[in-house]
């Protein structure tokens, strides 16, 4: 690549990062549905027809937002679990958990984009699978590891659950029971609603200490998958 070429790169890549900061900021401020490129075009100085050789629509600067945010959130999950390599798997799975709830208290505002009301008119293409994936993964290789060692407490689930649970298996941990998997995406959905129950408001002047009762209902999750 000659210096010209590199320097046109760099350019590239350096009002990209300018346009998706703004376009947060838009977020913040106005929420996904009224994400608007001309009123991100008209905040950095550009005009829009300089914007869309960036972003061709609106659609695709919500993507990229969007995987960004599914981005962020898993690398602080992949990165809580690992620093609790060789912990107890509650404690694993606890740190985990509580990386994804400091994570959305502290972007509010693209846990809402991710985890939100769905943005009117927009459908998110699978590109935005494998980043949004990052978090059940991170829970998955923990009951995963579990099983191999030490093995998962005894899990039920009623006969009639058995064929969803065996595709979900299939399709998503082969080598887990289909007892875990169901348990395991029952937990994802569980933390989620917990997150979104503290973030949205639903815990107002219900729960005042907030951080134990977190704790203490994802310990019940981690015991709910069958980790000991």
């Amino acid at each position: 690549m000659s210096t010209t070429q590199g320097a046109r790169a760099r350019a590239r890549i350096e009002v990209t990062a300018a346009i998706k900061e703004a376009a947060r900021r838009q977020l913040a401020e106005e929420g996904a549905a009224k994400l608007s490129l001309r009123a991100v075009a008209r905040e950095l100085g550009m005009v829009s027809s300089a914007l869309y050789r960036y972003f061709p629509s609106r659609d695709e600067l919500l993507t990229a937002l969007i995987i960004d945010a599914y981005d962020s959130l898993g690398e602080a999950a992949e990165q809580a679990r690992d620093a609790a390599a060789g912990a107890a798997p509650v404690a694993r799975w606890t740190a985990v958990c509580e990386a994804v709830r400091a994570w959305a208290l502290a972007h509010p505002h693209e846990y809402a984009l991710i985890y939100g009301s769905p943005v009117p008119g927009y459908a998110a293409p699978q590109t935005t699978v494998p980043p949004a994936a990052r978090v059940g993964l991170a829970f998955i290789g923990i009951v995963q590891d579990t099983l191999d060692d030490s093995g998962l407490a005894d899990l039920s689930m009623p006969a009639g659950l058995r064929p969803e649970a065996e595709r979900m298996a299939a399709d998503f941990a082969p080598d887990l029971p289909p007892e875990a998997i169901t348990a395991l995406v029952a937990a994802w959905a569980q933390l989620f609603g917990l997150v979104s129950f503290e973030l949205f408001g639903q815990f107002n002047k219900v729960v005042e200490d907030r951080e134990a009762f977190f704790r203490h209902a994802v310990t019940g999750l981690a015991h709910g998958v069958g980790l000991r």
